[in-house]
């Protein structure tokens, strides 16, 4: 057949059939998720900060993305919705007693569970491992699992005591469609923050037109008051003129404003 040596070529080597599909190992994708950020790829570590759709993140890495966008890093497209560092929440995680730390495996001589996670829920004592959902809160930034959500309803935050809504509920790592579902909420929300905004500054252009402000726009004059200050006049000291004056302390300038007559001076008058 052509081989050397007289070896004899087997069936696999002569046909080639189509290629198996590689299947992705759930365990390790779900350590990798839950353990290590979606930007830098490095371990996860506190301060750790959490986005609208879910993805957890070390907040220094992100961080370093909002200081400098135009530098090419691998997973960029997951962060491309953060616009600043007030698009992400730091979270308030419970750690988990029975954890270890990364050495306690250092020899290899022991087995090391994979799915024993840092931290955990506070309240149904849950380890953050992704084989539970979790979820956090806008409002705090604190983490529970979404059993302990379901089982204790209540409208307070199990571990700070500050009010939530289940819109501020935000899924962490979710599923593709539960991913689609906060992208939505997300922009609803922007769109509805935007919009608020501008019918703020036209109520503001509005009022600052009727009060004859001019700053149209409604902001704040960067100007300081100016102090105003009754100078006398130079004259001749018959007629005693008297002359108003505005001295604007931020430019030291004195400017006249009108001619103003009998204005007592002291004991004499104009």
């Amino acid at each position: 057949m052509g081989c050397d040596g007289g070896t004899i070529p087997k069936r696999h080597e002569l046909v080639k059939g189509p290629k198996k599909v590689e299947k992705v190992d759930k365990n390790a994708e779900l350590v990798a998720r839950w353990s290590y950020c979606a930007l830098s790829q490095e371990k996860l570590c506190r301060p750790i900060v959490a986005c609208e759709l879910g993805r957890v993140y070390n907040k220094d890495a992100v961080i370093e993305y909002l200081l400098d966008k135009s530098a090419e890093r691998p997973n960029s497209e997951v962060v491309a919705h953060i616009r600043g560092i007030k698009d992400v929440k730091e979270l308030n995680l419970t750690d988990n007693p029975a954890w270890e730390g990364d050495r306690s495996n250092s020899k290899g001589d022991r087995y090391e569970d994979l799915h024993c996670a840092k931290f955990i829920c506070p309240v149904v004592g849950i380890e953050m491992n992704g084989k539970q959902k979790f979820c956090y809160l806008q409002t705090c930034g604190c983490v529970f699992s979404d059993r302990a959500l379901r089982e204790v309803k209540t409208e307070i935050c199990h571990k700070c005591g500050d009010p939530f809504q289940d819109s501020d509920i935000i899924i962490l790592n979710g599923s593709e469609d539960e991913v689609v579902k906060l992208k939505s909420r997300m922009e609803e929300k922007r769109a509805k923050s935007k919009s608020h905004k501008k019918s703020k500054a036209k109520t503001n252009g509005a009022a600052s037109a009727i009060t004859g402000d001019p700053n149209e726009n409604g902001s704040s004059s960067e100007t300081t008051t100016a102090e105003m200050k009754l100078v006398k006049g130079e004259g001749d000291g018959s007629s005693g003129e008297c002359f108003l004056f505005a001295v604007k302390t931020n430019h030291c300038s004195v400017q006249p404003l009108s001619r103003v007559t009998c204005i007592h001076w002291g004991s004499g008058s104009c």
